[in-house]
C-alpha cells in the first residue's frame, strides 16, 4: 500500500512538472494593411513595446499587405482567419470591411476609420456591438478646418478642385462636409473622381481646365498609393494642395492638416492588449491629436509665399 501511494505521489509530481514546463501560448496578431513601408506600422509596434510585447518573443504578428492590389484582400483576410489569430488589426476602412466580411468571431481592431457608424462597422461609438472596436479618425469633420487653412495659405482662393474616390467608404460624407464648408468661404468646387491610378493625370488636367486655384485631396487608398505622382503633378501645374495626411507633405507636397495617425496606431495597441487579456470589444475612441504641416520647399517650387501668421501655427515646417 505504501508503495502504491509512493508511485501515485511521484506520478502527480511528474505530471505537475511536465505541465509547468509546457510553454505558454504565444498570442498571435493578424495585421491587414496596404503597404509594409507605412510609418504607422512603426507606431503600432512602439505601442506594443510600451505594453511589454516583443515581437518574436511573447507575441507573433502575421503581417499581410495588399501593396496597392486591393483584389488581394479577400485571400489575405481569409488566410488570417485560417491561421486562427487572436485578433485582427486593420489599417483603414477598406481592410476593416474585408475583415468584417470574413469573420464575425475574431475581434477586429480598427486603427482608424472616418465613419465607423456610417460604414456599418459598429452600432455606435460608445457601444459598438459585434466584434469590431478601435479608433475613428473622423476625417469628414476636419473638412472645414482644412478649407479655412487653405484659404489662409491662398488668401484669394475662390475656385477649388476636390480630388476624391467615390467608391471609398466615407468619401460621400467627406465631400458633403467640404461642400458645406465651402459655402461659407464663397468657394466654387469642382469634384474630380479618381477611381484608379490612371485617373490621376486626367484629374489634374480637369483641374487646370476648370481654372482651379488650389486642390483639396480627400484621401483614400487610391490617392494615398499615388502620392509621388500627385505631388509631381501639383508642382508641374503650380497648384497648392491641401492633403489629409502628412506623408504627402513629407514626399514633397505643400501642406496637410489632419489626425496624427501615428498616435492612433500607437493607441490601437492598447485595444489589442485588452483583447488578449480577455476583454470584449467595448467602444470606439476618437482622435485627440491633430497636426498642421507645411513644406516651404514645395511653396517655393510653385511660387507661393506662406503668410508668417500661418507658418507660426504649423506643428511642423519642412524647410
Amino acid at each position: 500500500m505504501r508503495f502504491f501511494w509512493l508511485v501515485t505521489f511521484l506520478f502527480l509530481v511528474s505530471a505537475t512538472f511536465v505541465e509547468a514546463q509546457q510553454p505558454a501560448k504565444v498570442p498571435r496578431i493578424g495585421y491587414l494593411a496596404g503597404s509594409a513601408t507605412n510609418p504607422r506600422i512603426d507606431a503600432f509596434r512602439q505601442g506594443l513595446r510600451e505594453l511589454g510585447y516583443v515581437e518574436g518573443k511573447n507575441i507573433v504578428i502575421e503581417w499581410r499587405y495588399t501593396e496597392g492590389k486591393l483584389d488581394r484582400l479577400p485571400a489575405l483576410a481569409a488566410e488570417l482567419v485560417r491561421l486562427k489569430v487572436d485578433v485582427i488589426v486593420t489599417s483603414g476602412s477598406v481592410t476593416t470591411r474585408r475583415a468584417k466580411e470574413t469573420t464575425s468571431t475574431i475581434p477586429i481592431v480598427m486603427t482608424q476609420d472616418p465613419d465607423p457608424v456610417g460604414n456599418g462597422f459598429v452600432a455606435s461609438l460608445a457601444r459598438p456591438g459585434g466584434n469590431i472596436t478601435g479608433l475613428s479618425n473622423l476625417n469628414r469633420e476636419l473638412s472645414g478646418k482644412r478649407l479655412d487653412l487653405l484659404k489662409e495659405v491662398v488668401p484669394r482662393l475662390s475656385r477649388l478642385a476636390v480630388l476624391g474616390t467615390s467608391t471609398f467608404p466615407g468619401n460621400a460624407l467627406n465631400l458633403k462636409e467640404t461642400e458645406l464648408a465651402s459655402g461659407t468661404l464663397a468657394m466654387k468646387l469642382q469634384y474630380l473622381d479618381v477611381l484608379s491610378p490612371t485617373d490621376v493625370e486626367t484629374a489634374f488636367r480637369g483641374a487646370s481646365k476648370g481654372r482651379a486655384e488650389a486642390v483639396l485631396a480627400l484621401g483614400g487608398p487610391v490617392l494615398n498609393n499615388q502620392r509621388t505622382r500627385i505631388v509631381e503633378l501639383a508642382t508641374k501645374n503650380r497648384l497648392p494642395v491641401m492633403y489629409s495626411i502628412r506623408e504627402f507633405v513629407e514626399d514633397g507636397g505643400l501642406t496637410s492638416y489632419g489626425v496624427n495617425q501615428a498616435d492612433l496606431d500607437r493607441r490601437a495597441a492598447n485595444y489589442v492588449d485588452k483583447i488578449l487579456k480577455g476583454a470584449k470589444p467595448a467602444d470606439v475612441e476618437q482622435p485627440t491629436k491633430f497636426e498642421f504641416i507645411i513644406n516651404l520647399k514645395a511653396a517655393k517650387q510653385i511660387g507661393l509665399t506662406i503668410p508668417p501668421n500661418v507658418l507660426a501655427r504649423a506643428d511642423k515646417v519642412i524647410r
